[in-house]
Formats: C-alpha cells, structure tokens, sequence
C-alpha cells in the first residue's frame, strides 16, 4: 500500500488507490469483498463492506506490528516450607496482571482475533528497572502491593516476577474483520458509516486513532484502544446523541461532525487527550431552512458539507477552539458527497457523473480552494484511448449518440466521404459491429472492410471487461485521509498517458487523412454547440473564483482585560471572504486557553471603528477598538515578538478593515482629519448620515483608519489643501497619498510619500522644599510629590531612568534646563509657591517654602507619510478657510492662515488646489501684537477674511473676547467654550455681513473643557476635550448657531489632541436642521490613544 494514496469505492463496490506519484488506480489486493464506504488513515483504511460489518487494512511494512502480553506470578513467604503459591485471603491472584486485581493465568491469555499469532512461548523477564535480577527474575517487597527491590532482605515477605510473552499481527495487507461477537455488549444492529481520525489531537501518543461509526438505527459508536500496535482496538462504547445519526466524519485533529437524520449537524466538543470521546453535542443548523444537510466531511480547520439538494458548502471560522465556526458559504457545483484529506485538500464526486473532482487552490491561506479539477486516472486493465487517431475515437465514445457523421459537416475540400457513426443504444455491443454506410472506393481502395470507423468506435464498448463500458469510472465514496498532497506538488491525476496498446497501434493504421480531418472538424461543431448549451443551462450556478476564503494565521499576545490581567500567549487568525460582488468581509479569531480549557473571541472588522498602534518600551503592540468595546473602555490589545510583524498584522488588518468597508486610496476632499496625542493621524470620510437628524450616525460607529506620519495639528479644506504642523513648528503640506509609516505594501501608495521627521520635547521637574537650616533641598516631606517628577508630581522621573515617549525616537540632545514655562522662571529656571502643588511665579517671597525648574531633552522621530515640509517659516498654528458647497467657483485661491513661532499673523498667498504646498509667499497683515493661534475668523470660520482685489490684505478688526478678562484658544475660552451670536458665515453667494465681528458673546454650557474647536462648512462644530474626548454640537444652523441643548454626551476615554472638520460639506436636509429638536453634544468617534 503506498503512503500517500486516494481511496476510492466504485459503484461495484471495488476499491482502489491512487498514488500522489501514480497516474492510474490501482485496485486493492483483496478483491473478494465489495464495500460500500472506506475511511482512510496514514498507514491503514477502516471500511463498511456489503454485510454491514466494519473491516481494517493495515499496510505492509519492514517493521512488525507487536504487542506484548504480561502476567505475574505471585508469592508468600511460609515459615515452613519458604516462598509458594500459597497466599492469604486478603492478597492477590497468585498469578494476576500487575494491579493484582485480575486474574491472568498464562493459559488463559488468548489472542484477541484469529489476524493474531504467537511469536515465542511464555518466558521469565529477568530486568527490573534496566538492571538485571538474580536466576528466576523475582523482585521482593514487605507485602502486596509495596515497592519491590531485586535484593532479598530479611523482611521481604512477598515476592513476584514477570512473564512476558509477544503477539505479531498477521492480517497485513488484507482486509481483516473487526470481532463484534466478543463484546461486552452486542451491537443493535450493521453499521452504516464510519470515519477515522484523531491522529493528530494535542499530546496524543503516536499511533493512535479515533474510529467512530453510525449504526443503522442511528446510533453513535467509538472504537476503544485503537493505536499502532493494536489496529483493531479493543471494543465498542455508545455515545448517546440527541437525534438519530445519518453520517459521521472525524478530523485528524479534535473536530467530529455528525449528520441527523433532520438535516441539522452535530458538533462534539471537548474532545482531547485524556477524553477522546468528548464531553457534549452542540447543534449547528443548515444553511438554509429548506435543504438540510446531507453530508459533512472535517479537516484540521475546515467543515465541506452538502444539502440534500446537492450544493456545496463551506463552513468558516472552524478550529479547535471553535469547532462550530460562524457561519456557511455556498461553493461551485453539485456532488454526492466530499472529503477532506490531510492539509485540508478537498475531493467529491458530482452527482451527474459520478466522476471524481480534486479541490484546486487549497493552501493553508485559502482553504476554500478555487475551482473542481476533474480526475482523469485510468485504472488498471482499462485500455488506452491516447493517440492522435485513437483521441477522435474517445471524444465519440464520450458524445455517445450526439456525434453523428453526415456528409454536409464537411466541405468538399476536406474530403469527399461520409459516413455515420451510430450510437451507444443502436450500436451492437461487440468489436464487430454493424456497418456503416461507406465512402467511395478510392478512398478505401488500399484497406479491408474492416476499416470502417464503426467498428472503431465500437471497440472501446466492448463487453470483455465491466471497466471498458464507459469512458470513467462511476465512483460512490472517495477518502483522503491517507492523501497528502502539498501545495506545490505536481500530480499526474488529470492528463491522459500517452501510448497505445497493440490491437489499437494495428487498427490505427486504417484511418486515412481525409477521415481524420473530416472527425476532427464534426467534433470541434459538437463541442461548441455542447458549450453553448451548457454555459446557458448553468448561467445561474457561482463561480468558483468569484467566492473564496483566505486565511492568516499567527502567534501572537493578548492583554486580558479580566482576571489575571496579564499578557497571554495566544494563536490568532484573520479570515477573509470574497463574495460574489467583490465585497469582502474579514473576521479575526483570537484563540487563547485558560485552566486548561480552550476558548477564543472573534471580532468583526466591519465594526472596528480604529486601529492604533501602541508604541511602548516593553510591548509592540497594537489596539481594535470597535463600538462596545469603546464605551467598555476595553479594546483588543495585541502584541507581536518584534516591531516588524507587528507592522505586518497592523497593515493586513488596516487594509482588511478598509476592504471591508470599501474605503481605498487617498481620502476624500471632505474626509474630518484628527490627531492623537501621540502624533498619529486618523481620518474619516463623512457619510450622509453623520449630521442627518432623522437616521443620525451613531458618533462610536465612525471609522478611522490612519495616515503615515506624525504631526500636532492638520487642518483641511473641502478642496483637497490639508496643512499640517509638528512638534517642532515645521509645516507640512499633504501630498495626496496615503499610508507611509508602518503601513508598507497595499496598505501605502507607490507614489507621494516622503520621508517625515519631527523633534519634541521631554519635560522632568526637580522639586525643592526650603529647610531652616540648608536653604532649598531635595529632602522634602513624606507628604510631598518625588523630588524628581512630572508635571502633576505624581510619577517619579529622573534624568536617569526617563526614556523616549516610544522605540521610534531617539534621543538628540542632553538635558537642559527649561526657560520658557508658562509664568517665567528666576535666570536659574527656577519657579517659586507656597507649597505643591500651588500657582507658581518666578521671584521668590517670604511665604515661597517650595520651588521647582523644568529640564527638558529633545528626542526625534524619523518616519514616512504622504507629506512634503514647507520649509520657509516655523509656525505654531494654521487655519484654512472652510467653504460652503458649490462655491468652487467663486476663486482659485484659498484663504490659509497662520501664527508664527514668534507670534505673528500670516496668510499665505497664492494657495489652490493645483498649488497647495508653497503657494506663492506669505504675507503679514501687520498684526498689532503677537497671537497665539490665527485670529477667530480663519481659525473657528465665523467671519470671513478681508480680502481687497488682486489679493491684497485689507484691515483687521478686533474682537473683544467674553467676560472682558478671558481669552479666546481656538475659539474656546478656559473652562467654557462660546460661539458669536450672529450667522457663522455667508452662505454661498451672499455678500459679506455688514458687521463681521458680530455684537456679543453668547456662553455654551458645558461641564468639560475644551482645547479646541472646529467648524465645517455646512454648520458643523466639534471639539476637543482637554481629557481627550471629542464631541460634536448638534442642531447648528444660521438661526441657531448655538444649537438648541447645552447637553454633552462624550466618548468614555479619550486620545484626540486635534481635530479639523473644515473639509466636511456633508449636512443634514435644510429643512430638518432647522426645525429639529434639541439635540446635544455628541462624541464622533473611537479613543485613538
């Protein structure tokens, strides 16, 4: 038996192999049975014969099958006559197995099945623990049962030594039967199906297998003790199921599916090395209500099944942690029944042919294949049918009576004979067969009668042989079990071998040249009329290609949110399915064990809503937030062994997710842009239903899929210009690409992105308290924050053990005392209270018992994104004026305000679409004194700027802010955020509102603080929190520009530092926004942090 062979059965009952190194079957050596299902394993094949009764083949091998037999022989000491058989109620057999608890005389040991033989007699084992005994083999000990030692002592008062004795199993190579009668219990009644697997279970000792079977009734049976050195195991022990079973199918791993009789399947959990059998039934209903299922087969990850209509399905998401998977997918083509073999490889039989099909395109990736080969093997005595004659003859046999000769199918300058070729049911059923009419004589005139291609066709429909009838077997069940068919391996399965056999080399030579062009071009006809006939009877079916799963697999680590609250090893797997539109829809398996027992979670990645990696000293991790789990405050942590399959999973993951919510390429013009407190871009494209007040998009539910680079803040426009600025004042303009970063491969464009690199600072204080005696020191009281801190004081930080915000950056300078804290320092960097934490100043006074300085360390990040630096001004803030919808039109030019590193006002002239990196220069509209951030026109969008004709810079106006004394961040004031109660601006066409600056401040209330403020054009406001969260103002419109509730619903937790929704021209109906009710503050999105 070869070690890697296909089993097949054939409607005869025969069954054949056929080597992954063969190219034709091979029938079995034993040929006296018929059976109706066989079960293959590596090295033997269970199968059910036509009495219902279950038999075994075991290959053949240079190694013997043994298995050893022991007994012990027991005894006593006696005063009177030393050791004998003579024992004491209370003991053991005097000869027993090593538990003493049965008795095992050597007589009584029998062979357990006539394929057994003895090989040797009963004899003494003279070894105890490696080391030989004294002559005879005993061992003694004080009593039964004790620890036995080979040295007699003077308290040894039992003694025992073993015998041993060897079987061989003789039945190699030939089907052996199963012993039933010998059972504790007799079966009910024949068996109907059976499966083997089970070989490759976790910790499973070498050799041994599961052999389940069904019974007729429908009951479930489990083949107990069957291993290598005992193939036909030992019994048979029921397991109850909760329906009556129809078909079983065991993988080499723990899966097992069972068939009910109703059409739903059973899945048996629990399955492991110290419970082979499992422990429970778990119920997984057909994909669809109508057709229940037929037949299921199981592979290490996989489940094929087929309904009783005879579709093809697929089952995803199935492992050992989940061995009911998630849900169906219909596959190409109708079958009787399929299986799964070793690496998942897949084979079936249709249901119009009985021809056997072989699963292409199966690999460890994309276990649902791509499309059914059919195999083509010829099997041993069949006649050959290869040649360049004899191929027409074959193509005839297959057509059967549709291939007709007729003298209009040929021209007359292919030849001038005709003949017909009569078919299957008109033809005799011999070599000679009737005759046709003939051709003329001068196309024969060199050949006997027995020439005529009646006779020819005839020949492969002889009846000397039951093979030669048709052109392929008729196949009834087929096992891959024993099958291993790697991805690149090369099978020789689905082409004809060349060479004819003598009788069909002699009767070759009796076909002429015009015969041969003459069937040639008749059968060419038939195939197209037969392909066109076909392609319309099955436009309906799907194609293979057009649905398909792909799977990538990975170890990687999980952070436990619940009890122990630890990173834990875990086994994760991205699963992809393309549908029929193209549209693909990905789910990620994250399998972990706890206290021994398997369980996994599973997310789907049409809801995660962000993807953030998580740059750390100890971890390369990376964090799935998606809707619950953000308002849980509990995301996906995971982390990868090293920074590069780290960026590997975040890419696939990122390009996943954005598959599957069809979002490619570079953003949309009116896509909201935002950045985290770590640097890291997100944006997302806006939907009709953000703002819509009657279907209003839930604010967890947006998408944020993240751009390369790094950067503090970024501002856009609805015309494609997005400005950006880092940590170190360097302006940066978008360049219309996308990934760059960690994002490598399809993930990033080939074009437009550029190597990016920013410059931060690390801020430590040293803190001093005031002693009587030494002045200022670094001793304070137990009361007081570290002497080395942070800015709250509540983490200890010192020059030594402060490291850079992640491995990213490095650092570029040593640590240096910080001059330029809010509220000045002595010429020392020195800041004066009266105790932590108090409002420091930087002249000591008599009540200043505390002090502390800011050193700082500058670090630097090099990374890529679609990012080019504008090199001419360092700027602290920028601002492009948003536009309204179809206002295109009414300029090239875009407004682009910012505030220098030294607080001067600029507008950058000359900006466009085709423009938007350098403009033309940057001009001053001669500030009175320096700003912070851009003057509240361009930076919140509620007045338009003075622009005088040709481009000029007309005069400013100022604004006085709220409450006289507070001002004004980003349109938000310090604990409160307001908006000037007048229109925010003028809608499209309109002229510029006589009074630009408005009259009055109008207070929202809100109880959070906010850092910044953001307007779109179609009356649109969100905001930063100071904590992080961003929120939006619902119900903004010209009547109302301070909407209509002072309510605030946020997000749990936060991470954004910075927000721009100045390119967002999407906006609820007119009517609606302006008779909606009270609406509040709502949150657009995940925690990015």
């Amino acid at each position: 038996m070869p070690s890697s062979a296909l089993w097949a059965v054939d409607l005869f009952g025969r069954v054949f192999t056929l080597s992954t190194a063969g190219h034709q079957w091979e029938p079995c050596r034993d040929a006296q049975l018929e059976f109706k299902r066989v079960s293959a394993a590596r090295d033997c094949c269970w199968g059910i014969a036509c009495d219902h009764q279950v038999y075994v083949l075991v290959g053949a091998s240079d190694v013997p099958i043994r298995c050893q037999e022991e007994a012990y022989e027991n005894q006593r000491w006696n005063p009177m006559g030393g050791f004998c058989e003579t024992l004491l109620p209370s003991d053991r057999w005097p000869w027993s197995d090593v538990s003493g608890l049965q008795h095992r005389p050597l007589d009584g040991v029998a062979l357990p099945s006539p394929h057994w033989s003895w090989e040797s007699d009963w004899y003494v084992d003279e070894n105890f623990g490696g080391e030989p005994t004294e002559k005879g083999g005993w061992t003694y000990a004080i009593d039964f049962p004790a620890t036995y030692t080979r040295d007699k002592k003077w308290n040894s008062c039992v003694r025992r030594r073993r015998w041993i004795r060897y079987r061989r199993y003789k039945s190699q190579d030939t089907w052996a039967k199963i012993p039933s009668e010998d059972d504790p219990q007799q079966l009910p009644d024949p068996f109907s199906d059976l499966s083997v697997g089970g070989w490759e279970v976790t910790d499973e000792p070498v050799g041994r297998l599961s052999v389940w079977a069904v019974t007729l009734q429908g009951k479930v049976w489990y083949r107990e003790n069957v291993s290598h050195h005992n193939p036909e195991g030992s019994s048979w022990s029921l397991v109850d199921t909760p329906g009556e079973a129809v078909q079983i199918s065991c993988g080499p791993h723990d899966l097992l599916w069972v068939t009910l009789w109703e059409g739903q399947a059973l899945v048996r959990e629990g399955i492991n090395r110290n419970n082979p059998k499992g422990s429970s039934w778990s119920t997984v209903e057909p994909p669809t209500s109508e057709n229940g299922i037929l037949h299921v087969s199981t592979g290490v990850c996989v489940v094929w099944a087929v309904t009783k209509d005879r579709k093809v399905w697929f089952r995803r998401g199935v492992n050992s942690h989940n061995p009911c998977g998630t849900s169906w997918i219909e596959m190409f083509g109708e079958m009787m029944m399929v299986n799964v073999g070793l690496n998942d490889q897949v084979w079936g039989i249709s249901c119009m042919d009985r021809a056997l099909y072989f699963r292409q395109g199966v690999t460890q990736s994309e276990l649902s294949g791509k499309t059914w080969k059919v195999i083509v093997a010829g099997r041993e005595g069949d006649r050959s049918l290869s040649g360049s004659s004899f191929g027409l003859l074959s193509a005839g046999c297959f057509f059967g009576n549709e291939v007709r000769g007729s003298a209009e199918s040929c021209g007359p300058g292919d030849t001038d004979t005709s003949w017909e070729v009569p078919g299957p049911a008109s033809s005799p059923a011999g070599v000679h067969g009737k005759e046709s009419k003939k051709g003329p004589s001068h196309a024969t005139a060199n050949f006997p009668e027995a020439t005529d291609l009646s006779s020819l066709t005839l020949l492969p429909l002889g009846l000397e042989e039951p093979d030669s009838a048709d052109c392929h077997a008729l196949w009834a069940w087929v096992s891959g079990g024993g099958c291993a068919v790697e991805a690149h391996t090369t099978l020789k399965w689905f082409t004809t071998q060349s060479g004819l056999c003598p009788s069909v080399q002699t009767l070759s030579l009796s076909i002429t040249p015009a015969q041969t062009a003459a069937w040639r071009k008749q059968i060419f006809q038939q195939l197209t009329e037969r392909t066109k006939r076909e392609l319309e009877n099955f436009q309906h079916y799907e194609q293979a290609v057009e649905q398909s799963v792909w799977v990538k697999t990975g170890a990687l680590q999980w952070w436990c949110d619940w009890k122990p609250h630890k990173w834990m090893d875990v086994h994760v797997a991205l699963e992809q399915l393309t549908g029929h539109d193209g549209a693909q829809d990905s789910i990620l398996f994250i399998y972990y064990v706890v206290h021994e027992e398997k369980k996994y979670i599973h997310v789907f990645l049409n809801e995660v809503t962000a993807l953030v990696p998580v740059f750390s000293e100890a971890k390369h991790s990376f964090a799935l937030y998606t809707p619950e789990r953000t308002r849980q405050r509990w995301p996906v942590r995971l982390a990868a062994a090293t920074e590069q399959d780290m960026s590997d999973w975040l890419t696939l993951l990122n390009l996943s997710c954005c598959e599957s919510r069809r979002v490619h390429g570079r953003p949309s013009p009116q896509a909201i842009w935002s950045v985290t407190c770590k640097g890291d871009i997100f944006v997302s494209e806006p939907g009709p239903d953000l703002e819509g007040p009657e279907r209003r998009l839930p604010c967890d539910q947006m998408f944020w899929r993240q751009i390369g680079g790094h950067l503090r803040v970024v501002e856009a426009n609805s015309r494609g210009v997005v400005w950006g600025i880092g940590y170190n004042h360097t302006a940066w303009v978008y360049t219309g690409g996308y990934g760059g970063g960690c994002f490598q491969g399809l993930a990033s464009s080939t074009s437009n992105v550029f190597t990016q690199w920013d410059v931060k600072c690390v801020h430590i204080y040293e803190n001093q308290r005031w002693n009587p005696v030494t002045g200022y020191t670094s001793r304070g009281l137990p009361t007081d924050r570290y002497m080395w801190s942070d800015a709250t004081g509540l983490q200890e930080c010192t020059k030594a053990s402060m490291k850079p915000p992640s491995l990213q950056w490095t650092w570029v300078s040593d640590w240096f005392v910080d001059f330029s804290v809010p509220g000045g320092t002595d010429p020392e960097g020195w800041q004066y209270a009266s105790d932590f934490p108090a409002s420091y100043h930087k002249y000591k006074t008599m009540k200043d018992f505390v002090r502390r300085r800011c050193w700082a360390r500058k670090c630097k990040l090099v990374t890529s994104g679609p990012w080019l630096e504008v090199t001419s001004v360092a700027l602290s803030d920028v601002s492009i004026i948003p536009e309204s919808p179809g206002a295109h039109g009414s300029g090239l030019n875009i407004a682009l305000w910012a505030i220098s590193d030294k607080g001067d006002v600029l507008c950058r002239l000359g900006v466009s679409e085709l423009n938007p990196e350098v403009g033309t220069r940057w001009g001053n509209p001669g500030s009175a004194q320096p700003a912070n951030t851009p003057p509240p026109w361009s930076r919140a969008g509620l007045w338009p700027p003075r622009a005088c004709p040709g481009g000029s810079l007309g005069p400013a106006d100022t604004a006085r802010g709220p409450r006289g004394s507070l001002g004004l961040r980003a349109l938000g004031a310090d604990v409160e955020a307001g908006v000037r109660s007048r229109p925010p601006w003028g809608r499209a066409g309109d002229s510029v509102p006589p009074s630009p600056q408005g009259f009055c401040w109008m207070h929202v209330g809100t109880d959070q603080p906010f850092t910044s403020v953001s307007i779109g054009a179609c009356y649109q406001v969100w905001a930063v929190a100071r904590d992080g969260s961003a929120f939006y103002r619902s119900s903004v419109s010209p009547s109302r520009p301070n909407g209509e509730s002072p309510r605030l619903r946020r997000t749990p937790c936060g991470g954004w530092d910075h927000l721009s929704i100045r390119a967002s021209a999407t906006r609820a109906p007119e009517s609606s926004s302006q008779n909606m009710a009270c609406g509040p503050w709502e949150t657009p999105g995940p925690v990015c942090c």
